[in-house]
């Protein structure tokens, strides 16, 4: 069987003593030889959109693309390209504030485009990147996964899910601030559990 190519996105706003960032290490570890492409959206910090952004991928015409525009189309293309590589893509999701951390969001704007990851169609709108397995390393302070104050992975469930990846697993360290023992050993056997 073919090693995967497996897209590690880390969020955090730590490089060091960083939950997400230690299960998304342990996560890619369980797969030997896959092959990882590393985006880092802490270190290398994506821009937010823009007009500019927004206009080119509405179709505007090659003499009204601006310089600006083309590279954040080609930056955009590029993070659409490492979906479109990756057999699994890990995602490192703080939970800061109730929600994800603005990087992920940015991340994002990138990469839902109409006509590249998700199209319309008669239906509804339809995903195109599917067949991927999707596995988020959630870490959070006092937030529980999936309560009625988690605004950060059913979002990110939904969107993954418009744009075709719904094979979507969870490894969970939340409430942190109540338990960091228990909830770092339950997140371990998580990852344990968890098929290469």
């Amino acid at each position: 069987m073919t090693a995967p190519t497996i897209l590690k996105i880390d969020s955090s706003a730590r490089l060091t003593a960083s939950i997400s960032r230690d299960l998304t290490t342990q996560i890619t570890e369980k797969f030997d030889g896959a092959k990882i492409i590393a985006r880092d959206l802490a270190t290398a910090p994506l821009p937010q959109i823009d007009e500019g952004f927004v206009t080119v991928t509405k179709g505007a015409t090659e003499a009204e693309v601006s310089e600006t525009q083309r590279e954040m189309l080609a930056l955009s293309n590029t993070l659409i390209d490492e979906l479109r590589q990756a057999d699994v893509i890990v995602i490192g999701l703080p939970v800061y504030n109730f929600g994800l951390p603005a990087s992920l969001k940015a991340w994002i704007d990138l990469v839902v485009r109409a006509g590249e990851t998700f199209k319309y169609s008669e239906a509804g709108p339809e995903g195109l990147l599917t067949g991927k397995r999707v596995i988020i390393a959630m870490a959070s302070g006092g937030t529980e996964a999936n309560s009625a104050i988690d605004f950060a992975t059913p979002y990110l469930r939904h969107v993954l899910g418009f744009m075709g990846m719904t094979d979507v697993e969870l490894v969970r360290a939340d409430r942190l601030a109540f338990d960091v023992e228990g909830t770092l050993k339950s997140a371990k056997e998580q990852v344990a559990t968890l098929a290469a």
